[in-house]
């Protein structure tokens, strides 16, 4: 992406549905009981707790991405794996009305940070906290991205099928794409209902895999176990990688 305005539309795109989906997200913590925090998420080793306060900071650390490009400098994400795992241990354990507020305030913090950039900003490259590089304007999406899994990984009556569809479908695309070549037998995906295709694996499919874009994509990210997927031969779906 080279042109500041095709980058800086894309961006504010992308950011409209950031903003529909933490208010999703905000509802279903508003209505969350004051034990429910300390349950366990469907995420293994975390409470629903650890999943807000993870979802809190990565909208800071996505600031620190966006302040990186609206100056040019090379802000880290975070200053270390270590601080980002603590932050999120130091959060877990916050009543849902802490959590609550500091969701808010940490979206407000974002969606200031990237009001601030200039259409020519969001064509800089920045650095993932894993040290691959990208450009700026991918980074509503990684929000959009964190805010729509973790709604589901909270395991409180959010579920992949309420995913917006253009989220499924995008993100279909995407981890079928990174998985083509994988380490794994070969499987032919059909999302029945917007007729996106993806092949996944290595060498030529011996399974074909079926089924509403969501639940496909559920599956792939590793938020369901391919229950209700229809599978020709009906064979057993294969271990998939975790999303890292």
């Amino acid at each position: 992406m080279t042109d500041p305005q095709t980058a800086a539309a894309l961006a504010a795109d992308r950011l409209s549905l950031v903003e529909e989906g933490t208010r999703h997200l905000l509802h279903t913590v508003s209505g969350l009981k004051p034990e429910a925090v300390a349950e366990p998420s469907a995420l293994p080793g975390w409470t629903r707790g650890h999943v807000l306060a993870h979802v809190a900071r990565n909208a800071d650390s996505l600031v620190n991405l966006l302040d990186g490009a609206r100056t040019g400098t090379d802000i880290p994400q975070y200053p270390s794996g270590e601080v980002r795992d603590q932050g999120i241990e130091d959060g877990a354990p916050r009543p849902v009305d802490v959590q609550l507020a500091d969701l808010r305030a940490s979206d407000e913090r974002f969606a200031a940070a990237a009001a601030l950039l200039p259409a020519e900003a969001w064509t800089a490259d920045v650095r993932h906290r894993t040290g691959y590089v990208f450009p700026a304007s991918d980074i509503p999406w990684k929000r959009l991205a964190e805010v729509e899994y973790h709604h589901v990984d909270l395991d409180a009556g959010y579920t992949p099928a309420h995913w917006p569809e253009l989220f499924a479908v995008t993100e279909f695309r995407k981890l079928s794409a990174r998985l083509a070549g994988a380490d794994l037998p070969a499987v032919e995906l059909v999302a029945d209902d917007t007729e996106d295709r993806g092949v996944i694996g290595t060498g030529t499919p011996s399974l074909t895999v079926e089924g509403p874009v969501r639940a496909l994509l559920a599956w792939l990210s590793g938020r369901s176990g391919g229950d209700g997927l229809r599978r020709t031969p009906d064979a057993a779906l294969p271990q998939l990688p975790p999303m890292g």
